[in-house]
């Protein structure tokens, strides 16, 4: 997704196990030294584990950043060493964790050894050689992609950063099918090595215990891995029927912008015609179905501009938001050392991410801030992340994170959400508060993004899923593909796919094995935590206009749960704010209610499905 935040030990889980080569002990011998095992020998082992992370993790953060903020040969090179010297290390101890498996222990021993070795999304088996085969297969898979682009008739090579610019601003349908078809050459490739990916890391999983990769993926939820996929679809059945409402609307506009011929009025919206090349965000074509009547719409990029604001005012009442809730203030490094401008005469990666370098206080953000309304949402989305990163430094290692996958985005989205025209009117960017007739606009534009998005974010990791389980055969990857996307999104191909297409493989998260199903999650969580905390803050506005800004209450209550880190279940960390401990998307259908009467008003005659 758009924003991330840095964790090393996350980064690393990512990568881990590629690259490693663990013992080649023969499984008798595993299991008498299993039989002499016993509790102690399990704590010793983590400390071990701990011991050796927190002295390579801090070198490896400051080798990742001096490569983020200044890219050359040699950061490249030092990076690289870092990178592959945490993923051995974490991928040798998750698989060597596999050894407590029949080990009584107690609860808080036995959670810490279980994250460990759910931690590995790729887990690699314990002969060396194909540990090496699967290290290859990964880098090869990520080269394709990062290499990729699509090169037209006349010779011109477009990359995947610029032919989604034209997409989401072109409305040639013609150009915008070629560009799709385009990129999607570029994953054909990778079929086959996927496949061998495939069979190398079940073998792999089910050294560590577990039946297979699908399995491996699905247990890292505090709950049985094959209860997980019933339990995102019981969200997405509370969002569905206002997506489906935000499925129809948009088609008929595009219908009526294209012509039926383009956009038929009964089947899914060909998918290169959503302004976003995989379909994933709607936002771009927001000129084409938004709402007829005039908006009074605040310009806050203007009144900045007005203002004199500069990046760093902007970073700095974005934490005084945080200060108003009661967090302490950042170090005083954190200005010193985080990156808020492109600096001048090198190479940085300019997306924006936060940073806690050494696990404990040295906080910092990487951006190439513009002095724009949206980029002020997106400081405070980041500093959401060091916030959470600072509450949980004090867990042991394996702690250090969010209490499951999705809560992490999902913090720095809450904090986004209450950005409000009256937080703004604080702050006096605005003048006066917009009445409610500008709401449906705002909450079409916010829709189009977060809601639009939310099947996606289910059907990417449902697809890997059972392709991980081994039982699909490759010449039907690309069939089950489109079968989910038509399913969930109401959205298909604009041209038939050839058999050996492997269209998955265009999405970064699929070549790089990342898992997709955090944002899912933290597209439904943002709504359940922000009415929590307005609840708590005693917001008499209705939930879209909501702000917690200034509810020491509000933030006590986040704080304790941020504390928590994933030291306990996540359903326990949910309780702690929520009052409950289930996942819960129909706060989606209380923050769009008004846009939700405005969309059944336009559909009124039309004929919604596929």
């Amino acid at each position: 997704m758009k924003k991330i935040k840095f964790s090393l030990l996350a980064a690393a889980a990512l990568i881990a196990g590629v690259a490693c080569s663990p013992t080649n002990d023969d499984s008798s011998a595993n299991k008498a030294q299993t039989e002499i095992l016993n509790a102690a020998d399990a704590k010793a082992f983590l400390n071990k584990f701990e011991a050796e992370m927190d002295k390579i993790s801090t070198p490896a953060a400051h080798a990742a950043w001096a490569y983020a903020t200044h890219i050359n040969y040699d950061t490249a090179k030092v990076t690289a060493y870092f990178n592959e010297q945490v993923s051995v290390l974490r991928a040798k101890y998750a698989v060597e964790a596999a050894k407590f498996n029949d080990v009584e222990v107690d609860a808080d021993t036995r959670r810490q050894l279980e994250l460990l070795k759910a931690s590995l999304e790729i887990a690699p088996p314990a002969d060396s050689k194909k540990a090496e085969r699967l290290a290859a297969i990964g880098s090869e898979m990520t080269s394709m992609y990062g290499a990729g682009e699509y090169c037209r008739e006349d010779g011109t090579c477009l990359s995947l950063v610029e032919m989604s610019a034209e997409m989401s601003t072109s409305r040639d349908p013609e150009l915008l099918k070629e560009y799709w078809q385009g990129w999607r050459e570029v994953s054909k490739p990778m079929r086959d090595i996927y496949t061998e990916q495939v069979g190398i890391a079940n073998e792999g999983a089910k050294e560590l215990g577990f039946a297979n990769t699908s399995e491996l993926w699905r247990a890292k939820y505090d709950m049985p891995a094959a209860d997980f996929p019933k339990e995102l679809d019981r969200l997405w059945g509370q969002v569905q029927p206002f997506y489906n409402a935000l499925q129809c609307h948009v088609r008929a506009e595009l219908s009526e912008h294209y012509g039926e011929d383009i956009v038929p009025l009964n089947k899914p919206i060909p998918a290169h015609l959503l302004g976003n090349m995989w379909a994933q965000s709607w936002g771009n074509i927001y000129d084409i179905v938004k709402p007829e009547q005039e908006m009074n719409v605040p310009d806050v990029t203007k009144a900045m501009a007005e203002q004199g604001y500069d990046e760093l005012r902007m970073v700095k009442e974005a934490e005084d938001f945080f200060s108003s809730l009661g967090f302490d203030p950042l170090p005083d490094t954190f200005y010193e050392r985080s990156m808020f401008q492109k600096p001048e005469g090198r190479d940085v990666q300019c997306h924006a991410s936060a940073w806690n370098l050494d696990d404990k206080e040295d906080l910092r953000i990487k951006m190439c801030i513009q002095i724009t309304g949206e980029e002020f949402n997106v400081i405070h989305h980041e500093l959401g992340h060091n916030y959470y990163q600072r509450a949980y430094k004090d867990l042991p290692v394996l702690y250090r994170g969010s209490a499951n996958s999705g809560f992490h985005e999902a913090i720095g989205d809450t904090v986004a959400l209450s950005i409000t025209p009256t937080y703004l009117k604080g702050l006096g960017l605005i003048d006066e508060i917009p009445d409610a007739s500008n709401d449906i606009g705002m909450l079409l534009k916010v829709a189009l993004d977060k809601i639009a998005f939310i099947p996606f974010g289910l059907m990417v990791d449902q697809w890997r899923w059972q392709v991980l389980e081994g039982n699909i055969p490759p010449e039907q990857y690309n069939k089950l593909w489109w079968e989910l996307r038509e399913k969930y999104q109401g959205v298909a191909a604009p041209v038939e796919r050839s058999a050996d297409a492997f269209d998955p493989g265009a999405k970064y998260h699929v070549p790089a094995n990342v898992s997709y199903t955090r944002y899912f999650l933290a597209h439904i969580l943002q709504f359940q935590f922000h009415k929590a905390l307005c609840d708590i803050a005693g917001s008499e506005e209705p939930l879209h206009r909501c702000s917690i800004v200034g509810s020491k209450e509000a933030g006590t209550a986040l704080n304790n749960m941020l504390e928590m880190g994933k030291s306990r279940p996540w359903q326990e960390a949910m309780q702690t704010m929520t009052g409950a401990p289930d996942m819960d998307a129909s706060t989606i259908e209380a923050y769009f209610a008004p846009l939700k009467v405005w969309l059944d008003e336009q559909n009124a005659n039309r004929e919604c499905g596929w």
